[in-house]
């Protein structure tokens, strides 16, 4: 989406625009030189902010601005309620992020998570039809683990325990590859992926520009905050029983993430480096001075 020079109305919707992937998307619009509109529950101080629950549009269509393009971070089960709202208000484009766990946890032993992940996929298609019920053509972004060094919860959590207790166990070898991607990369590909033609009603995954096994991800992390490697291979059934135990410390968390250690967890990027130059940076973290020792 270009600037519209004959408007000074924003030409962008960011839904979630304070979270971690969100304001790098209202940054990249800026520097486009597209003023954006951040909707948020609760906004920071200053202009360019709609407070908001983006699966209630009644509460804030009023305060929508005219605009072209909605990119959405929030989770795409909220946003269906919003899409008629948005063709009212002259949106032709819509770039979702969802995820890649529709595709490598439907299967968990964990039943709470598989019937999260059937509502995300079912969402996926109530978001397609509505959008192509509305005239809007719509991009749906899977990515690999989102990180953003002190913001997320993945590797930011590895590197407050790691900060703490000076290693790192780990269930098995932790030979299972994974592909992180940064937030601000994930950003800049959903505005890319807006710009291109060839992305229009298409779904991609987004993996990161680096495939890496789970236990030189978290080597990396180490590196990163400046620390001597120091991880611990812990058989399988000693995990699960350490698990339940620290289980209290970790309330987020499920023992099945130890299985997933020794499982694969890559992509192939090259649809959306086709279609819309995909191009994320490899993973080589680099942690705020307050994590470091």
């Amino acid at each position: 989406m270009r600037p519209d020079s004959s408007s000074s109305s924003p030409s962008a919707l960011v839904v979630g625009g304070s979270g971690m992937v969100g304001r790098h998307v209202m940054r990249q619009l800026a520097a486009r030189g597209i003023q954006p509109v951040g909707l948020v529950r609760s906004p920071p101080r200053g202009s360019g902010w709609i407070a908001g629950d983006i699966s209630l549009p009644q509460a804030w269509a009023a305060q929508m601005p005219p605009c072209a393009l909605v990119v959405s971070t929030a989770e795409i089960h909220l946003l269906v309620p919003a899409i008629a709202t948005f063709a009212d208000n002259g949106v032709r484009r819509l770039v979702a992020i969802s995820t890649t766990s529709i595709l490598t946890k439907r299967d968990s032993v964990i039943a709470a998570e598989r019937d999260k992940l059937d509502k995300i996929a079912a969402a996926e298609e109530q978001v397609m039809a509505a959008c192509e019920r509305h005239g809007i053509g719509w991009t749906i972004l899977r990515p690999t683990l989102i990180y953003d060094e002190g913001r997320d919860i993945n590797v930011t959590r590895l590197a407050g325990l790691i900060r703490r207790f000076g290693f790192i166990p780990l269930a098995g070898s932790g030979r299972g590859l994974r592909q992180p991607v940064h937030a601000e990369d994930l950003a800049i590909g959903a505005l890319d992926a807006a710009e291109s033609d060839l992305a229009v009603n298409k779904a991609y995954v987004v993996p990161g520009g680096e495939t890496l096994s789970y236990r030189d991800m978290v080597g990396r992390i180490f590196d990163g905050l400046g620390r001597r490697r120091l991880i611990v291979a812990v058989p399988s059934a000693v995990w699960r029983l350490a698990f339940r135990l620290a289980q209290p410390l970790f309330p987020n968390a499920n023992f099945a993430m130890g299985d997933r250690m020794s499982m694969d967890m890559v992509f192939d990027a090259a649809p959306a480096q086709r279609d819309f130059n995909w191009r994320p940076r490899g993973f080589r973290p680099r942690f705020p001075d307050a994590m470091k020792p």
